[in-house]
């Protein structure tokens, strides 16, 4: 600590005068996320400056207490406020206390605004950073607040707001209590590991080297039932202006990270001081190997294949990415459904155009140029553009590719966009069931379909079999509208929950109309479901329908069970279901193929890991 004489004694005068009324950091702050004194202005407050960023600069209380509830840290929030500030400065001033957020959907930052008779007490202090997991306690791993119940994606969602309930703030259970108790603090991470790639600003999801939950074998952590990860932090812009990285990608480790803890954009996160660095890449998706199950190219081992391909359309420049994808990771499986296929002009309103013959013919042709099998396709158009949600004018739609050396379409009659299929039951001694449009939609008129992709059903037979296979293609309604795990709502909102549950309904009442028509009936419902297997549509969509995850059949580790990366998550939205006669199959098997969740942003094909299953389908 260096300071004048001089100066020390005159700013020591007036601090003993101002003592009496002033308060510490930790006290502004308070043991609850708002301020007991937001909306007030505070006198001769007193901090070590620990960090400059480009509006303002953050402050470390003097005079700490020992409550781990209550931060010893908070954010000046002044543009000019650092221009003859040090690093080691120890200063006081006058501000308001304000509560800030950008939407009303965030939690609040607590602050220092409009700082005045800004005095400099001492230069050259010492600035040592919190260790995470050293200096302060472990993160929590398992729960957020403790206003969701007990799991985030409790029914119903948004019944309290932390906002206006305020709890204390108890940082060894809660992961949002724990990072909102260092808020404003200089913190450092150690061994951080990046557990998804960032976005194109660079903000990037890590964990350090605290207990973790969920850890999978790539090195993200993958939600569980009601473990969403709450441990985990986002590392956001450098306050020194460089730019974070954003190439690294699951599993990268990365060096020692310090900054600034704080909540912005929805979410609790890390100011570097200055950008990440990778220390150790990970192999990414060089080390995802194809598929290891194998086609025999009849009824005894049939491979069938899900992959959503984004937004799909004849100009697509990951068209040709997408088929190396089916040929080289997924061995050309025999049967393959597909979500997001575009129509034949892609992107294009008011065109009136909703076939994807071309798109479909498109990607077929492409696979075969890459080495695989001549695919036929099916598909049901839409019959009126955009009302099955999407970008606009793509008019997304499920479709099936599948291989006529080993698959063929069983009493095939094509339905229409507007036309529902039914399910007959078969007359006779183990006559099979059958469908009315063969491929056919379920209920397009249902309103749980608004804005949203209808099924594709269809039965098939594979070579050798004697009953036909039923499949159903989803693609449920989106989490658009969602709120973020550390938001204020709490539950956290899961944006379309609603309409998911109302679409697994449908969905399930059809398939157990095939089962009660046949118990023994072969089938397969995948795609892209949209929602967790632990979250209530799922929890109903099998209650109703009697099928089995396809994940606990062929006994899958709960954390490796993920095809899509958001935010801190490893999860999984796609999903591959099985009615009874293929759960209790001994030859039905099953892998999610980490083509794309691996890799970098700039690696990525599609948003979605596709997966491959075996199946016995000879009836």
């Amino acid at each position: 600590m260096k300071a004048s004489p001089t100066a020390l004694g005159i700013f020591a005068v007036a601090s003993l005068q101002s003592l009496a009324t002033a308060l510490t950091i930790a006290e502004i702050n308070g043991n609850k996320y708002i301020s007991p004194y937001s909306g007030q202005t505070v006198t001769n407050v007193t901090g070590l400056l620990i960090a400059k960023g480009p509006n303002g600069v953050f402050i470390r209380s003097t005079t700490p207490d020992k409550d781990i509830a209550t931060s010893e840290a908070i954010y000046v929030f002044d543009r000019n406020v650092g221009a003859n500030l040090t690093v080691g400065d120890i200063i006081s001033l006058d501000a308001k206390v304000l509560e800030y957020r950008s939407s009303n959907a965030y939690l609040y930052l607590t602050e220092l605004s409009a700082p005045r008779n800004v005095l400099v007490l001492s230069s050259g202090n010492k600035v040592k950073a919190l260790v995470i997991g050293k200096d302060t306690i472990d993160p929590p791993n398992t729960q957020f607040s403790s206003l969701d119940g007990g799991d985030v994606y409790n029914v119903p969602n948004g019944v309290a707001n932390i906002s206006e309930v305020n709890p204390v703030l108890e940082p060894k259970k809660f992961g949002l209590d724990f990072w909102e108790s260092l808020s404003g603090e200089l913190v450092t991470i150690r061994k951080p590991s990046v557990i998804k790639q960032p976005n194109n600003y660079g903000d990037t999801w890590v964990v350090g080297d605290w207990k973790v939950t969920g850890k999978n074998k790539q090195g993200g952590i993958t939600m569980t039932d009601k473990d969403s990860n709450p441990e985990a932090i986002v590392i956001g812009s450098p306050l020194d202006g460089t730019k974070n990285p954003n190439t690294s990608k699951m599993g990268d480790e990365l060096e020692e990270i310090t900054g600034v803890v704080q909540h912005a954009f929805g979410f609790y996160s890390i100011l570097p001081l200055t950008a990440v660095k990778v220390n150790k890449p990970a192999k990414g998706v060089a080390a995802q190997k194809p598929t290891s199950l194998e086609s025999k190219g009849q009824c005894k081992a049939i491979t069938v294949g899900s992959y959503n391909v984004e937004n799909l359309s004849p100009s697509s420049a990951h068209l040709p990415l997408i088929a190396n994808h089916v040929v080289t990771y997924l061995k050309s499986p025999d049967f393959l459904f597909l979500q997001e296929v575009q129509d034949n002009s892609g992107p294009t309103n008011n065109d009136g155009i909703t076939s994807a013959n071309l798109t479909l013919s498109a990607l077929a042709a492409s696979i075969k140029a890459a080495g695989g099998p001549t695919y036929e396709f099916a598909e049901v158009a839409p019959a009126t553009p955009n009302l099955d949600g999407g970008q606009p004018g793509g008019n997304i739609r499920p479709a099936y590719l599948y291989n006529p050396a080993s698959i063929s379409l069983y009493q095939p009659n094509q339905g229409q966009g507007d036309d529902a299929t039914s399910v007959v039951k078969g007359s006779g001694k183990n006559a099979s069931p059958s469908l009315t449009f063969n491929p056919g939609r379920i209920e397009p008129a249902n309103p749980a379909w608004a804005a949203s992709r209808k099924p594709v059903v269809g039965a098939w037979l594979a070579k050798g079999a004697t009953k036909p296979f039923f499949t159903i293609n989803v693609h449920f309604g989106s989490k658009g509208g969602g709120s973020t795990l550390h938001g204020d709502r709490r539950p956290p909102i899961n944006g379309g929950v609603a309409d998911r549950l109302a679409q697994a309904n449908v969905t399930a009442t059809f398939i157990s109309q095939i089962l009660n028509a046949d118990p023994k009936a072969a089938v397969i419902s995948a795609g892209d479901f949209n929602e967790f297997s632990f979250v209530q549509p799922m929890k109903t969509f099998t209650q109703i329908s009697k099928m089995k995850d396809l994940d606990e059949v062929a006994k899958i580790k709960p954390t490796e069970r993920y095809t899509y990366a958001f935010d801190m998550n490893a999860q999984a939205l796609d999903h591959m279901y099985v009615s009874p006669s293929l759960a209790s199959s001994s030859k039905s098997d099953f892998e999610h193929i980490h083509v794309n969740t691996w890799g970098s942003y700039a690696e990525m094909v599609s948003d979605h890991d596709p997966s491959v299953a075996l199946f016995d389908l000879c009836g």
